[in-house]
Parts: C-alpha cells; structure tokens; sequence
C-alpha cells in the first residue's frame, strides 16, 4: 500500500498535501483533454479581506451572500478552482484534478480556448496588484512539483491575466515569476512572464 504523504494522490486526483474541501461545481473533462496547463489566480473575499472562511464558502455555494456588500456583485455565481493556496500557506483542494473545475471561464492558451477543459485552477489568497507571502510561493512550489509529477504533459504556467486579457487582470504585478521560476527550476518557456511567441517555441522542448 501506498503512504499517504504530502507527494501523494488518490486515483481521482486529491493531494494529500491538502485539506480536502469539496466544491459541487465542477464536471468532466473532454475525453481527449490532457492536463498541461496550470492558470494561476488571485483571490479574497470581502476583497482585500484574508483569513476568512468566505472563499471556501463561496466554492461550496454556502456564501451568506447579505454578509458584506461586495456579495452582492457575486451573488448566485457558481464556481471553484482546483486549490485555494492562503496567505499562511496552507493548501485547500476543492475539486480533484482529474475533473474539470469552474475557473478561467471564457479564455485561451496558445490558440487553444476553453482552459477548463486542459488546465488545473490555483487560486492564491490576495488581491491583484498586492505582494504574496514567501509561505504562498513555498505551497505553491511544492504544489506545482506534485502536479507536474501527476501529471508529465504539464507544460505551462500562466495567470488568468494572460489567458483572458482584457478580461481579467490576476493574478497582476504583486505576483513575483521570477521568484516562482527561481524556485521551480524549469525552463523560462514554462511561464507566461514571457512573450507568447517564445513561450510557444520552448515549451515544446519541456516534459
């Protein structure tokens, strides 16, 4: 039998790195979807608010939604991301990897639309244009090295800014790449921090 480590996944994608808080929203992949991608996002509920139990609330469709004013922007929307990384660096998994969660909406990468169907959703505690803690960016490394063990056709790492310009504008300029690249050790191609033009052309020489 397999231990149960922090390295370790269960046969439908749950890290037992994380604490384990399910999310309703979420569906199958397409039959032909690998994973390859993972969109960065940044998140916090009131925003500018950390620490609390709204962001897992909302993902779980339980966000009391008369509790502050901002609510009301999102009242009734259905989502989730794949984990949820907080400021203390503590990592919640709300839909297994294996599925498709309901994150990056209407995007694309690299020519290729619809992100849900390939990419793993992380959201971090914080808000965009603001600084991340160094215990964020420690989870985040650990995590994106059990993903890429998962799963080897992992290529890419972009935020929802660049998967849907315009549109979307986390995780923003608070959120340091290089320090992420510095840390993970993979090729400059792997992050969308570069132009797409040459992310597309040395992407093709990872995993």
């Amino acid at each position: 039998m397999t231990p149960m480590t922090s390295d370790t996944w269960n046969d439908a994608g749950w890290w037992f790195g994380a604490r384990w808080v399910p999310s309703p929203n979420h569906g199958p992949r397409p039959p032909e979807a690998g994973v390859d991608l993972v969109v960065l996002h940044s998140i916090s509920l009131p925003p500018g608010t950390y620490g609390g139990p709204e962001v897992e609330a909302f993902f779980q469709n339980q966000l009391d939604w008369t509790a502050h004013p901002f609510f009301e922007q999102i009242r009734g929307l259905e989502v989730s991301a794949h984990f949820f990384v907080r400021r203390d660096g503590e990592v919640v998994q709300c839909v297994a990897t294996d599925r498709r969660a309901w994150h990056a909406g209407r995007s694309s990468w690299q020519g290729r639309d619809n992100c849900n169907d390939y990419a793993v959703g992380i959201e971090l505690e914080g808000l965009e244009g603001d600084v991340f803690e160094p215990a964020q960016y420690a989870s985040l490394v650990r995590l994106l090295l059990a993903l890429a063990r998962r799963y080897p056709s992992l290529r890419a790492v972009a935020g929802h800014e660049h998967v849907a310009p315009g549109r979307k504008a986390d995780p923003g300029p608070g959120f340091d790449w290089a320090q992420l690249r510095a840390h993970l050790d993979w090729p400059a191609a792997c992050f969308a921090s570069l132009s797409a033009a040459v992310v597309s052309e040395e992407a093709k020489r990872f995993g």
